[in-house]
């Protein structure tokens, strides 16, 4: 009998990538207002909230054991320790180089899961990481040659690994449902970052303005809750170096969003660019997505139950 294609990674790839777009957007428009640290506690405190209502809602059973600590350390090294950073990063560096910095992530993903012996070395993940590399170069090659702060430059770098070590880490851990997954992570992230927040003097006060509000909206909604529900699927169904390669694409939606709502003009350089950006996702995510993934190593099933979610 004929394997039917997989339509659920592709689906939640392509929406991830398009809703993480808005982000970065969405970010400029708080830090306006509001501390980063306090913004980003604040962002992922009421999303860990709404994706607790979900659970509710789905009857999702609250992990136990290796699962629930596998969750809490995802949400403290993805939400905690990479948001503080970049976060603290885009105070000073503009977001077309902050978005730069991050397409790295597929490449260190792709890294550090063959150092951890999750998947093999694959020539055309490379490729296709050089080649959308090169395109979000061409985007961003005016904040490239910009000069910015070291310690916001080495604060990105270090998101950029936290990032890529956190999905590594999702495929060692026994499978959690998505949203579950999220609402622990986000739950213990939060919890992190609002006391990084207290300790470092940040000013408690909700927004003030109403783009601040419609953007912190977006990001708790879009950007957080529906954005890493997405991005888990694809961890799930295609491994975490091929769904780190969302992260190219983000920067060229993120141009895109920033035109339409910035009235930011659209340069030669993102007509030239954005061909490679997409060339490399092709390559290196996309192409033959339907394929079985034989070769990657069967994750772990949480206690006393079938791999997968813990209620369908």
């Amino acid at each position: 009998m004929e394997q039917r294609p997989d339509r659920v990674a592709p689906t939640a790839f392509t929406a991830g990538a398009v809703l993480a777009g808005g982000n970065a957007v969405g970010v400029r428009i708080c830090l306006r207002e509001l501390d980063p640290l306090w913004g980003a506690a604040l962002r992922f405190g009421v999303a860990a909230l709404l994706l607790a209502g979900v659970m509710a809602a789905l009857r999702l059973p609250l992990p136990r054991g290796r699962a629930l600590a596998g969750a809490v350390a995802y949400g403290l090294l993805n939400f905690g320790v990479t948001f503080a950073l970049t976060y603290y990063a885009l105070v000073e560096i503009h977001a077309g180089l902050g978005q730069t910095l991050l397409a790295l992530v597929p490449l260190v993903t792709l890294l550090l899961a063959v150092v951890q012996r999750q998947e093999r070395f694959r020539a055309s993940a490379a490729a296709g990481t050089l080649c959308a590399l090169a395109g979000v170069a061409v985007i961003s090659r005016a904040p490239l040659q910009a000069s910015v702060p070291l310690p916001s430059f080495a604060a990105l770098l270090a998101s950029v690994l936290s990032f890529a070590e956190a999905a590594v880490l999702v495929q060692r851990i026994p499978k959690v449902h998505p949203v579950t997954m999220n609402a622990v992570g986000m739950g213990a992230g939060a919890a992190a970052l609002f006391a990084a927040s207290a300790a470092a003097g940040d000013r408690w006060v909700l927004p003030g303005r109403a783009a601040t509000w419609w953007a912190l909206l977006y990001l708790v909604v879009a950007g957080s809750v529906l954005v890493f529900v997405f991005y888990l699927l694809v961890i799930q169904r295609w491994g975490a170096a091929r769904a780190a390669y969302a992260f190219v694409a983000v920067p060229v939606v993120a141009i895109l969003a920033s035109a339409w709502l910035d009235a930011e003009p659209l340069t030669a350089s993102l007509l030239l660019g954005t061909p490679l950006v997409l060339a490399g996702v092709y390559l290196g995510a996309l192409r033959g997505s339907g394929r079985a993934r034989s070769r990657a190593r069967p994750a772990r099933p949480t206690e006393g139950r079938p791999p997968g979610t813990g209620r369908r």
